[in-house]
């Protein structure tokens, strides 16, 4: 075997295993490449809010022996009602943000005879309090705009006048009673 051919066979192997050391080295930078990628780029989390907000004023407009559809009107829709417990309503609400604490408050409200009797549950904040509790991590320092309008704000917009009696419309004509058959002819 000419000498050529003796150093191309004993280099085979070893150029073989170096290949494969300098692939492995890639891959390893490569794998640290990608972590730091990933370090750097997250993915975007959104907050997910369940249920019914009920503020301190809505707890505080609430009084004993309002009925079922006057409690509706104030609180909303129960998130929970019981076919077990037909005189308790429960109002949960919870929510959940990337980076921050999860909030949860419930309220019951007890009926008796279809009325309300009581109601217990957590503290509840302001309509204020909630939304100063609601400034956006991606936005810092920003301030939370006041809720209430001066008298001053009020008055730029002035109220539409209403009419005291309702406007006269012409007589509506009766509607027609000649309907179109409901099945095709007999033929």
């Amino acid at each position: 075997m000419p000498v050529k051919a003796r150093r191309r066979a004993r280099l085979g192997p070893a150029l073989l295993i170096g290949a494969s050391v300098a692939a492995l080295a890639g891959c390893g930078s490569l794998n640290g490449a990608s972590a730091r990628i990933a370090n750097i780029v997250t993915p975007y989390k959104i907050d997910i809010v369940q249920g019914n907000f009920v503020s301190r004023e809505q707890v505080e407009a609430l009084q004993p022996g309002m009925g079922r559809q006057q409690v509706r009107e104030i609180l909303g829709t129960p998130l929970v009602t019981s076919l077990f417990h037909a005189d308790r309503w429960e109002y949960v609400f919870t929510l959940k943000r990337p980076g921050a604490e999860v909030q949860t408050r419930k309220l019951t409200v007890f009926f008796k005879n279809d009325v309300l009797e009581r109601h217990e549950g957590d503290e509840m904040p302001t309509e204020t309090e909630f939304v100063a509790s609601l400034g956006s991590g991606n936005v810092k320092g920003k301030k939370v705009p006041a809720l209430d309008a001066t008298p001053e704000q009020l008055a730029r917009y002035p109220a539409s006048p209403r009419p005291t009696t309702p406007p006269t419309a012409a007589p509506l004509e009766p509607a027609s009673m000649s309907y179109p058959p409901l099945e095709a002819p007999a033929r």
